[in-house]
C-alpha cells in the first residue's frame, strides 16, 4: 500500500490489532444469527509525510452508512464543548446575521443548534441519513453528502460560501484526504476561516490510547503531517490550541494560504518544535507501541478472570468506538462482560459487534447491582462517574483499562 497523501510506499509498522468488525456496525436480533465481516486492523507510517494511516480494506460508504450509530448529542460534555466552540467562533471573528456557518460532518446537530440559535445561517454535510435527520429534527438545514472538491464546487454554485468552516472529529474519517482538504479552500470565502479538531497523535502514543484505532479512522495526525497536507492544498495554519476532548485533541485554525488576514500565533511554532523534540519525524517514536496495546489487554483479561473467580458481576458503560476495538482485541465476550449500558435509544437492544454482548439502557444498572462498571469511553470518565456515582451505594466500583488499568 501507498501513503494515502504523499504515494509513498509504507514500510514502517505502528500497531497491528488483528482483525474486528467496523467499530460502529451493531448488531441486532436478527443480523445476530448471521455471519460478520471480520476486517484486517493495522496501522503503518509514511517515513516520508509521517502521515499514520490504516491499511486500506474498506470503503467510507460501507463504514459511514445510513445506519451509523454514533450521535454526538448524547455526551453532556461534548455538547458543551459545541457551545462554547460556537460562542468563541462568533467573538473571535464578528460572525453575526450576514455570515454563513458550514459545517463538514454535522452529525445530529450538536453543534449547529447553537449557530442558529445565535441567529447565524448555516449549512450541515453529514453523509449517514439516521444522523442528519437527527439534525434535520432540529431546524437545521443539512445535506446528505460526504465532502470533497466537487461537493464544495456544486455549495458555492448553490451560494453556499463560507465565512467559517467547522470539521470536528472528521479528517481523521477519509480515505482521501487530499481531495477532501481540498474542498475548503474552494468553500471558503477569501477571508473565511476553517477549524479542525482532531485527536492529537503525539497524545495517543504518549499515553497509550491505542483503542482510537478502528477502521472508521483512516489516519492518526500530527500538526507536522496535517501542516504538509494543507499546504499543499493552498491551505495557511495560523492558530492551534490544545484541547482536552478525546483524551487530547488539537484544534487548528486555517485560512487561504494567500489571501488570508490573520496572523500566525507563536502557538503554532512552539507546538511543531515539541513534536520535532518528542521525536515524532523519526521511526524510533513509533516503535514499541504494540507492546504498550498488549500489556492494556493483558492486564484487562487479568481483571475479568480474576473477578469471575471471585463471583464479582462486571458489566460495561458506552458502547463507544473505542470500546469495540478493545473488547475485539482482547476476545473478551459476554461471559466475561455481561453487558453495555449506554444512552443512545438507537444502540439499546442491539449488541456490540464482534463480542455480541448486549446493549441496554441504564436502568439495568440499578436492577442489576453489578460490582464493577468498566467505562468503555475513559476521555468521558469524569462526566460517567458522576452520572453514575449512585453504583456506589451498594459498594460497586468503576474501572477503566486505558492508558492502564484504574480501579476506583
Amino acid at each position: 500500500m501507498n501513503c494515502r497523501h504523499c504515494g509513498t510506499a509504507l514500510r514502517l509498522p505502528f500497531l497491528d490489532l488483528g482483525s474486528a468488525p467496523p467499530s460502529n456496525a451493531y448488531l441486532t436480533v436478527d443480523t445476530l444469527h448471521e455471519p460478520e465481516r471480520w476486517i484486517p486492523l493495522r496501522v503503518m507510517v509514511c517515513t516520508q509525510c509521517w502521515l499514520v494511516q490504516t491499511e486500506d480494506f474498506s470503503r467510507a460508504e460501507s463504514l459511514f452508512a445510513a445506519d451509523y450509530a454514533y450521535f454526538s448529542s448524547f455526551s453532556d460534555t461534548w455538547l458543551e464543548h459545541a457551545r462554547q466552540y460556537v460562542q468563541s467562533m462568533i467573538e473571535r471573528f464578528s460572525l453575526g446575521p450576514c455570515s454563513k456557518v458550514v459545517e463538514v460532518a454535522a452529525n445530529d446537530g450538536y453543534l449547529l443548534q447553537y449557530v442558529k440559535k445565535a441567529g447565524i445561517p448555516c449549512l450541515g454535510i453529514e453523509p449517514t441519513s439516521g444522523t442528519a435527520e437527527a439534525a434535520r429534527e432540529k431546524g437545521l438545514d443539512v445535506i446528505e453528502e460526504f465532502f470533497g472538491e466537487q461537493v464544495a464546487q456544486t455549495l458555492v454554485a448553490d451560494g453556499h460560501a463560507a465565512d467559517l468552516m467547522a470539521a470536528n472529529n472528521v479528517l481523521a474519517h477519509v480515505p482521501d484526504i487530499n481531495n477532501f482538504v481540498g474542498g475548503f479552500p474552494v468553500l471558503l470565502k477569501p477571508q473565511g476561516i476553517a477549524t479542525f479538531e482532531f485527536p492529537h497523535l503525539l497524545r495517543l502514543v504518549q499515553e497509550n490510547q491505542f483503542d482510537t484505532v478502528y477502521h472508521e479512522h483512516y489516519s492518526y495526525l500530527s500538526l507536522s503531517t496535517v501542516e504538509n497536507i494543507f499546504s499543499n492544498k493552498r491551505l495557511h495554519i495560523f492558530d492551534v490550541e490544545k484541547l482536552s476532548t478525546h483524551g487530547g485533541s488539537l484544534r487548528v485554525y486555517a485560512q487561504h494560504a494567500d489571501r488570508g488576514r490573520q496572523e500566525r500565533s507563536n502557538r503554532v511554532t512552539e507546538l511543531l518544535a515539541e513534536e520535532k523534540s518528542a521525536g515524532m519525524m523519526d521511526a524510533i517514536f513509533y516503535a514499541g507501541f504494540q507492546c504498550k496495546a498488549e500489556q492494556v489487554k493483558n492486564n484487562l483479561l487479568t481483571f475479568l478472570l480474576d473477578a469471575k473467580y471471585k463471583g464479582l458481576s462486571v458489566a460495561a458503560y458506552g458502547a463507544a468506538a473505542k470500546g469495540n476495538t478493545l473488547l475485539n482485541y482482547a476476545g473478551i465476550r459476554s461471559d466475561l462482560l455481561s453487558y453495555v449500558v449506554d444512552r443512545n435509544p438507537v444502540k439499546q437492544g442491539k449488541f456490540m459487534p464482534g463480542s455480541r454482548i448486549p446493549i441496554v439502557d441504564e436502568t439495568h444498572l440499578i436492577h442489576k447491582k453489578p460490582d464493577r462498571v468498566v467505562i468503555l469511553p475513559w476521555n468521558l470518565r469524569d462526566e460517567v462517574m458522576e452520572q453514575l456515582q449512585y453504583i456506589r451505594e451498594w459498594g460497586g466500583r468503576f474501572v477503566t483499562a486505558v492508558p492502564q488499568l484504574e480501579i476506583c
